[in-house]
């Protein structure tokens, strides 16, 4: 997958694809949950925050009214000018740019979300590194992604070729995760894997959607242990401190 051309390929996906446009069903409850995971792990005393592929910008519009400042990054302009239309303020940057070529000085920002888009990365290994030169000493990039994916294909009518479902080139776990960034300033990696196929294939988000996050975590981690089938792993690489 060398030769996929993904600045065209995402900047066409922006002008196809709304990523504003409300979601609904299992859809909605899946994502609603991975966002309330990665806000459990962002400390309090975050003050900029670095949103990659920030598809429909919901770390703005979360953590702007708390006081945060937010960079919301897309490799299309689209999404960035949605954004900014959308959470207006002075605390509110949108910014269009590809990671491996960023007008981001290193050691600037606190805090770094990837959200379901490492699986979409040709090079996961060098799109972890240039990020997280990006973070202030004992900052947090933080990664989502799905957990072990059965990457599924289509044969493409105009190449003739393999073409993964989604534009998913990689799937992951915790052990290759780890292996991506060795760096002599990683001081710690943490994990957790959550939501639940079995859940979701019975279609009890009907219920679970009206538990607050504590009580769904618990009824989720319950369901993973009689039934280890994990949608998503959460990590976060943490950068030493000076």
């Amino acid at each position: 997958m060398n030769d996929f051309d993904y600045l065209n390929h995402y900047k066409t996906d922006a002008l196809e694809f709304n990523y504003f446009e409300e979601r609904k069903g299992a859809t909605e409850h899946d994502e609603r949950r991975l966002r309330e995971y990665i806000i459990s792990t962002i400390p309090k005393n975050v003050k900029l925050i670095l949103d990659v592929g920030c598809g429909s910008a919901w770390v703005a519009k979360y953590f702007i009214p708390k006081g945060k400042r937010v960079i919301s990054l897309d490799i299309s302009a689209t999404n960035p000018k949605q954004a900014i239309k959308n959470t207006q303020s002075k605390n509110h940057f949108g910014l269009t740019g590809d990671v491996f070529r960023l007008p981001i000085k290193n050691n600037f920002v606190d805090c770094i979300i990837a959200s379901e888009i490492i699986e979409h990365v040709v090079k996961p290994d060098k799109f972890i590194k240039e990020i997280f030169k990006l973070l202030r000493p004992g900052g947090k990039l933080i990664i989502t992604t799905p957990y072990k994916e059965k990457i599924q294909y289509n044969l493409c009518m105009h190449c003739n070729k393999k073409t993964p479902v989604n534009a998913h080139l990689h799937s992951f776990d915790e052990n290759k995760l780890r292996s991506l960034l060795v760096h002599k300033e990683l001081e710690g990696f943490k994990w957790k894997t959550f939501g639940n196929k079995i859940l979701v294939y019975l279609r009890t988000y009907v219920i679970l959607k009206y538990f607050p996050f504590t009580l769904w975590k618990i009824k989720d981690l319950f369901a993973n242990f009689i039934y280890h089938l994990p949608i998503h792993i959460l990590v976060i690489y943490n950068k030493r401190k000076d």
